[in-house]
């Protein structure tokens, strides 16, 4: 049998260390927001309106691309190293299940297989467990999409497609544990959505079911809290698994089947979608999965082109993460990557998962200057100047698409 490939992992030594155990950082939770939605900020002017289900969100900080997508303002991060709930970016593939299902969050059953003792859990089930806090950066395997010359298909994300956010749940050794252990053979921990299945259609067209390498499961969690709230239905409630260090598709809403296989998934998100196929060529499983994410790094602030900044001291901020590695260091240009200097991490390191603020202060005379980052990760990875070329405009990372430029005066 084949190993499972991935071109990250080709491309970058895998590590991580471990995780911070905490809880309720940061912004607006989930149920306040929820709570608090008639005073939710208002959509600007000849912007679509957010969806029902998200009606509880910050609408003057995001960027309704269409139901299933909405894109965080590169101004809207703030300098909290965590996103609020309400801030965050949501994409789902196929339309989110009835609210229904969050209702009653403890009800809610997830089946296991591929062990010792198949069974199924509730979440009240889970909840006697154990326990885990775990930051980490979530991200669209298609953030940067926009910047792709071949203009590939799906949504144009720039850099809002991720946030920082803590998950809350019980981990995945620990459910396995409790099942009699995984049968052995097994490659991959294969996990299976909640969405409904059109009436007609084949599932394996529509439905959300990922696999990912069986090393996965150390690090791997089963989340019903995100930033200290229950998890909602836009962001995967009642149940969601969480695979940090990988990109988002790969931590699946709505779970319903946790499954440890000898093969990988065949529903066509996981044999022809999300694969590293070249331009104008179609997925297929002999392309790298879009498994884990690649040290990558932007400034948020100044970045609004339409805004002029004052010459002198300014303090360049943004964020840093490292992927499979805790960011280690970072830089900056003003002057389009002529030139770097080096940054300053500011604010709680929260483990490897989780991305860094940063600042630089720097002098900046009146005129046109281009301001870009590049990490560096512990395991010696470092952010690149260019793109990869992919059909579908996955994992860019390129520190040079990610500039801005700004106008001093």
């Amino acid at each position: 049998m084949n190993e499972p490939t991935n071109l990250s992992r080709r491309r970058m030594l895998a590590s991580s260390g471990g995780m911070v155990a905490l809880a309720g950082l940061g912004g607006m939770g989930t149920a306040a927001a929820q709570s608090a939605a008639p005073a939710a900020a208002p959509a600007a002017a000849g912007a679509k309106p957010l969806p029902e289900y998200v009606k509880w969100k910050n609408a003057d900080s995001l960027i309704v691309h269409s139901a299933n997508t909405i894109e965080t303002k590169r101004t809207a991060f703030g300098s909290s190293v965590i996103t609020p709930t309400d801030r965050l970016f949501v994409r789902n593939n196929v339309a989110p299940p009835s609210a229904d299902i969050v209702k009653d969050p403890d009800s809610w059953t997830l089946e296991v297989s591929g062990v010792g003792k198949p069974r199924s859990f509730t979440v009240a089930e889970l909840k006697t467990l154990g326990l885990q806090a775990l930051p980490m950066v979530l991200q669209c395997s298609g953030n940067g999409r926009a910047w792709f010359p071949s203009k590939p298909s799906g949504t144009q994300w720039t850099v809002g497609a991720a946030g920082c956010v803590v998950f809350t749940g019980v981990p995945v050794s620990a459910v396995l544990e409790a099942a009699g252990g995984m049968t052995d053979g097994m490659v991959y921990m294969t996990s299976t959505g909640g969405e409904e299945i059109p009436a007609g259609l084949d599932p394996k067209t529509v439905m959300v079911e990922r696999s990912v390498p069986i090393s996965a499961v150390k690090d791997a969690i089963l989340a019903w809290e995100i930033n200290g709230e229950p998890l909602p239905l836009a962001h995967g409630g009642p149940l969601r698994i969480i695979v940090p260090g990988y990109t988002g598709v790969n931590s699946v809403k709505y779970i319903k089947h946790l499954a440890f296989t000898k093969e990988q998934s065949p529903a066509n998100i996981q044999q022809t979608g999300y694969r590293f196929a070249p331009v104008g060529t179609k997925g297929a499983p002999t392309h790298a999965s879009i498994w884990e994410m690649p040290p990558k790094s932007w400034i948020n602030y100044p970045s609004d082109e339409k805004q002029q900044v004052k010459a002198g001291r300014v303090q360049i901020s943004g964020v840093a993460m490292g992927g499979m590695s805790a960011a280690k260091k970072i830089e900056v240009s003003v002057n389009g990557g002529k030139d770097w200097q080096p940054a300053t991490f500011v604010g709680p390191d929260l483990g490897p998962y989780a991305w860094r603020e940063f600042v630089l202060s720097a002098k900046l005379e009146p005129g046109t200057h281009q301001l870009a980052s590049r990490t560096t990760n512990e395991a010696g990875q470092a952010q690149p100047e260019e793109r990869l070329e992919n059909n579908r405009g996955y994992i860019n990372n390129s520190w040079r698409d990610h500039m801005v430029s700004i106008t001093v005066v």
